[in-house]
C-alpha cells in the first residue's frame, strides 16, 4: 500500500474533462495545481458595488506533456480582463522605473539604438519604459490594449495604439508606422490566450536585422520557491525556456540569448532573431539554460509533481502565523493590492477577520476593495494612523522597496512579513 501511494505522488493528477494545449493542440491532461475558484486578480471592487456578485472562475494549472507549457484554461476573455478600466500602473514602483531606465541603456548600447531606429513595446502599459527612450530622441510606438493606462502613456509623450497585439493588428501597425528594429515585451507574453497568433504577429512586427526581447517570470523559480500566488487568470501561461524556445522556433524565431533577472521573484529576459538572420550568434547562456532545464526535468511529469502539496503546506502556515497574532491581540494590515496577493487571500480564506485593510500607492485602487475577499485599500498613509504590529506585503518581489519606504514602521514595534515561499517575519 505504501508503495503504491508513493508510485501515484509520481506524477500530477490527470485531467478528468478534455481541453487542449494553446500551443501544441494535444489533449492537456495532467495537473499542476488547484487553487479553487478565484476572481479576476485586477477587478477591484467599488464600493458601490460592494454587495453584488462577483465572478469566481477556476484557478487550476495544467501541464503540457507535449510541449511541456504550462497553462490555465480560459475563462475570462482578454477583453474582461484588459479592455476595460486596467487599475495596474507600473510607474507606481520606483524599483521597475528604474529597471526599465537600466534596460533602455543597455539596449541602446548593445544593439546601436539611435534616432533612425524604432522601438515598440507590447503592453507599453503607462509608457513606464518607452519614456526613457522618447529622451534619447528614439522614435517609438506602445501597444496596450487599456485604453486608462494608454492615456497615462500620451501624457509621457508616448504615442499609443489602444489595441491588443496578435497577427492582424502587427499587419495593420507595420503598414503604418514601419516595423520595429527593437520589439519588446515586458510580462505580457504569460497574459495570451492564443499565444501562436502573438508570437507570429512579433514575426511580422520585427524588422529584417531587429530583435526582440521578452521578459517573463521563470517557471523554474516558481516551482521550486513556491510562487504560487503568481498563478492567475491575467497568466494563460508559466514559461520555461525550454517551452518557450519551441514555441518561437515553431514560427521562426531563433532565441539567440538569455538573461536571468531577479525581477517578480526570478525571471528571464529572452532575446530573438528571424532565424534567416545568421549575424547573431545563439549564445553559451541559451545553450547552458536549455541544458540545465533539461536536466532539472522540466520535460517530465515527476518534476511537476510535489508542487501542490508545497502550495498547501504554505498555505497552513500562513494561517497558523495569522490564527496566532490575532489570539494574542495583534493587528495585522497589507500593503499593496497586487494581483499576486489577490491569488493568495482568495486561495487561503483571508478576509477583514485576519487582514484589517490593505494599502496601495496606486490611487486608481484607493478607496476599491480587493476582489473576492472585500479587504478595503487604503493610501499608504493609513499605516500611520493604525499602527499595526504586523504588515503583509503582498507584493513580496518588491519586498526590500517597500520596507525601505515604510521603515518608519519600527518605531511603533511594527514588523514586516511576507507570505512567500513561507510566511516570514522580517529582521530589521
Amino acid at each position: 500500500m505504501e508503495q503504491l501511494a508513493k508510485s501515484l505522488r509520481q506524477v500530477p493528477s490527470k485531467k478528468e474533462t478534455e481541453s487542449h494545449c494553446r500551443f501544441c493542440s494535444k489533449p492537456l491532461e495532467y495537473s499542476v495545481v488547484n487553487l479553487g475558484m478565484s476572481p479576476l486578480c485586477q477587478k477591484h471592487v467599488k464600493p458601490e458595488h460592494q454587495n453584488d456578485m462577483e465572478k469566481f472562475y477556476p484557478l487550476h494549472a495544467y501541464i503540457c506533456h507535449h510541449c511541456w507549457l504550462m497553462q490555465l484554461e480560459e475563462f475570462a476573455t482578454p477583453d474582461e480582463i484588459f479592455a476595460e478600466e486596467y487599475a495596474y500602473f507600473s510607474s507606481y514602483s520606483d524599483s521597475w522605473l528604474e529597471h526599465a531606465r537600466q534596460y533602455t541603456e543597455k539596449m541602446c548600447d548593445r544593439f546601436g539604438l539611435g534616432p533612425e531606429k524604432q522601438v515598440v513595446e507590447i503592453a507599453s502599459n503607462d509608457g513606464y519604459l518607452l519614456q526613457w527612450f522618447v529622451k534619447k530622441g528614439i522614435p517609438v510606438l506602445g501597444v496596450d490594449p487599456a485604453a486608462n493606462v494608454a492615456a497615462a502613456a500620451r501624457d509621457k509623450g508616448v504615442p499609443t495604439e489602444v489595441r491588443f497585439f496578435g497577427t492582424q493588428t502587427a499587419k495593420e501597425l507595420a503598414d503604418q508606422y514601419g516595423k520595429a528594429d527593437l520589439l519588446l515585451g515586458n510580462n505580457v507574453l504569460a497574459h495570451v490566450p492564443d499565444i501562436n497568433d502573438f508570437v507570429e504577429g512579433m514575426k511580422i512586427m520585427l524588422n529584417e536585422g531587429g530583435v526582440i526581447t521578452m521578459e517573463f517570470p521563470h517557471l523554474q523559480r516558481l516551482i521550486e520557491e513556491n510562487q504560487f500566488d503568481t498563478i492567475y487568470h491575467e497568466h494563460f501561461s508559466y514559461l520555461s525556456f525550454v517551452a518557450v524556445n519551441r514555441i518561437f522556433a515553431h514560427h521562426e524565431i531563433t532565441l539567440f540569448d538569455v538573461e536571468e533577472l531577479p525581477t517578480h521573484g526570478g525571471s528571464l529576459r529572452i532575446y530573438g532573431r528571424h532565424t534567416a538572420d545568421n549575424s547573431k550568434p545563439v549564445s553559451i547562456r541559451a545553450i547552458a539554460l536549455l541544458e540545465r532545464e533539461r536536466s532539472l526535468g522540466f520535460e517530465s511529469l515527476e518534476f511537476y509533481a510535489e508542487f501542490e502539496e508545497k502550495v498547501k503546506e504554505t498555505k497552513r502556515k500562513l494561517l497558523e502565523f495569522l490564527i496566532k497574532a490575532k489570539r494574542e491581540g495583534k493587528t495585522v494590515i497589507g500593503y499593496g493590492a497586487p494581483g499576486k496577493g489577490n491569488t493568495l487571500l482568495n486561495y487561503c480564506g483571508i478576509r477583514t477577520d485576519f487582514l484589517d485593510f490593505t494599502v496601495d500607492r496606486n490611487p486608481h485602487k484607493q478607496g476599491n476593495f480587493l476582489p473576492g475577499t472585500h479587504i478595503p485599500i487604503y493610501a499608504p498613509e493609513a499605516i500611520n494612523e493604525a499602527k499595526p504590529d504586523y504588515v503583509l506585503i503582498l507584493p513580496w518581489n518588491l519586498k526590500k522597496e517597500i520596507s525601505q519606504q515604510m521603515s518608519h514602521i519600527k518605531e511603533w514595534g511594527g514588523k514586516f512579513v511576507i507570505p512567500i515561499p513561507e510566511v516570514t517575519v522580517l529582521p530589521y
